[in-house]
């Protein structure tokens, strides 16, 4: 069937989950440049790819706001409005720890990047393509139970990678740092993508939705 089931909604009704689509794919650009960003060298191209995520960030924040006032001004939404808000939010916040990591790399600027910080930052990107993907799943309902089950399972193991990395590298970064401010700034980072990194893994109950948006259409 070409058309998602979403399309038996009224053609006035905004599409309310392309929208969350395009936040989704605004966050893995931003996850690919923070990535290519811990590649740089210089402070003057770390200053290049923040401003390149705040742009993407900016772009976030646009699609977030068309989602809020349609939400308060559209009589009909595909599924409640509550869920639409909090899946808004969430895609944004995930952005917006993005955009923190790439500005206090830009502003920080270490003399090395601790290897942890790179691994952090490849589950950022793993974790917001999963969610694309439970959000594309969104868009069609197509009914493929195991791929989603794959999705949530791949966040939940990112989740863990993501606290064991993290909890490593502290130790190690306390054990072995001599110098206090390079100390503090990856301490910052890495707590910084950490945090990104449990924005994303609030995406485990995405199943949950998916179950929620079923049962509405098909008590419509």
């Amino acid at each position: 069937m070409q058309n998602s089931i979403l399309s038996r909604f009224t053609p006035k009704e905004p599409k309310f989950v392309d929208l969350l689509k395009q936040v989704s794919a605004i966050s893995i650009e931003a996850a690919s440049l923070l990535g290519e960003a811990l590649k740089t060298k210089t402070q003057e191209e770390r200053l290049d790819y923040f401003h390149k995520i705040k742009d993407k960030e900016h772009e976030a924040d646009v699609i977030a706001n068309q989602i809020f006032e349609a939400l308060e001004s559209c009589f009909i939404t595909p599924f409640d409005r509550e869920d639409i808000s909090e899946l808004s939010n969430r895609l944004d916040d995930v952005v917006d720890y993005i955009n923190g990591s790439s500005k206090r790399m830009a502003i920080y600027n270490p003399y090395k990047i601790h290897p942890a910080i790179i691994k952090l930052s490849d589950l950022v990107i793993a974790g917001v393509r999963a969610i694309d993907k439970g959000i594309n799943m969104l868009a069609t309902l197509r009914s493929d139970k195991k791929a989603l089950k794959e999705i949530v399972n791949s966040l939940h193991a990112l989740e863990n990678d993501a606290d064991e990395v993290y909890e490593m590298a502290i130790r190690e970064v306390f054990a072995q740092e001599k110098n206090a401010i390079e100390l503090m700034k990856t301490k910052e980072l890495l707590s910084e993508l950490e945090k990104t990194t449990d924005a994303i893994a609030c995406w485990q109950d995405i199943e949950d939705y998916y179950r929620k948006i079923r049962i509405k259409l098909w008590y419509s």
